[in-house]
């Protein structure tokens, strides 16, 4: 009988009185020498003892029953069945954590639930959903329903591939309970349950000439709860900073949004100054001297904030530029980005997250040079 490097082998018997290794250790030749009956073996334990097979040391060779590509394809298999389970765990979690049976303040708990999974925080992973790595009962069962056809039976398998399997299994489990965790957060706070990933448009993360969502510092507001949120946010591109603010570039949908979101701030003022009993042209003048009012002229939008500075110049007409992008009161308003998950609704489309391959280093937001 001969041995070929790479085969693997487990001990029967070893007459080497101090070695640790015991009867069904397994390991991985390394070389044999026929004529002197010596084989080399590489154990999983970590020893390098040598089996002298005309000495009456014995081992037997493992069965292989598959190819490295074939056993591969039976681990696979594996992980996709461990992946199902893991996002079903992963809803069920959602339900009592996020969703229909929770109770407390949701978003906040999905805003600490995705930052504990990007920080790689220990109390939060130790929170999701998680496969036991070390319970054996369900082994077997596992592999009979879910190995592919064609691959050996389980009697057949070493103790090392009966391991593999449960680990492949277990890493399906575990990645993919982790990412529809991740989901079913961003769902919870995206204004319109979009589940795609938004981490690049965190405000800490704008960089010039990248994308945002912005809105005025103004703009915070308590809803029904008492929560401070932003009505709307605006997609746009940062082009700009000065003096800590920021200076963007929108498309003529998202201008019209914020022409409408300030004619919509313009009545509410009016409700409630005319709540407080103030009425004809003492009300209209109140609610000029607060903010200005904004309109359309064909493709212009026209600013008229004249009686918010008390000045008969302040009125401005904002063009779009020769990619049809408009900067509404860049430099004249306080504009910040913000976070998709502040805002109740956001205008514009949202872009996916860039490639890693067109990520490039550019200022941010705070390094920026300001004017």
């Amino acid at each position: 009988m001969t041995y070929q490097p790479g085969e693997r082998v487990a001990l029967e018997h070893t007459s080497d009185p101090h070695t640790l290794l015991r009867p069904g250790d397994e390991g991985t030749v390394r070389h044999y020498n026929p004529d002197q009956q010596v084989l080399e073996v590489n154990w999983d334990s970590g020893s390098r003892l040598s089996m002298l097979l005309g000495a009456g040391d014995r081992v037997r060779r493992l069965p292989a029953p598959t190819g490295d590509s074939g056993w591969e394809q039976v681990l696979d298999g594996l992980r996709i069945a461990g992946a199902a389970a893991g996002r079903d765990a992963a809803v069920w979690w959602a339900q009592n954590v996020i969703g229909g049976r929770a109770t407390g303040d949701v978003r906040e708990v999905a805003r600490q639930v995705l930052a504990g999974i990007d920080d790689v925080d220990p109390p939060v992973m130790d929170g999701l959903p998680a496969a036991d790595r070390y319970v054996l009962a369900e082994d077997r069962d596992r592999y009979a329903e879910h190995a592919p056809r064609g691959a050996p039976v389980w009697e057949d398998l070493t103790g090392r591939q009966r391991d593999q399997t449960r680990w492949a299994w277990c890493d399906g489990f575990d990645n993919a309970a982790e990412a529809e965790v991740a989901r079913q957060c961003r769902i919870v706070l995206h204004p319109h349950g979009d589940d795609r990933e938004m981490s690049h448009l965190a405000p800490d993360r704008v960089r010039l000439g990248g994308p945002g969502v912005f809105a005025g510092d103004w703009a915070w507001t308590p809803n029904g709860d008492g929560e401070m949120r932003i009505r709307v946010g605006f997609v746009g591109t940062l082009v700009d900073t000065w003096n800590g603010w920021v200076v963007f570039t929108c498309t003529r949908q998202v201008a019209e949004a914020i022409v409408a979101d300030q004619r919509d701030a313009r009545d509410r003022c009016r409700q409630q100054l005319a709540a407080e009993g103030i009425s004809g042209q003492r009300l209209d003048r109140m609610v000029d001297e607060s903010m200005g009012r904004l309109w359309f002229d064909g493709d212009v939008i026209v600013a008229d904030e004249t009686r918010v500075h008390d000045d008969p110049d302040a009125t401005e007409r904002i063009s779009p530029d020769s990619d049809g992008q408009y900067r509404v009161m860049g430099r004249a308003w306080t504009w910040l980005p913000v976070h998709p998950y502040d805002c109740d609704r956001i205008a514009g489309d949202i872009p996916d997250p860039p490639s890693a391959a067109s990520t490039a280093r550019t200022p941010t937001t705070t390094g920026a040079a300001d004017a």
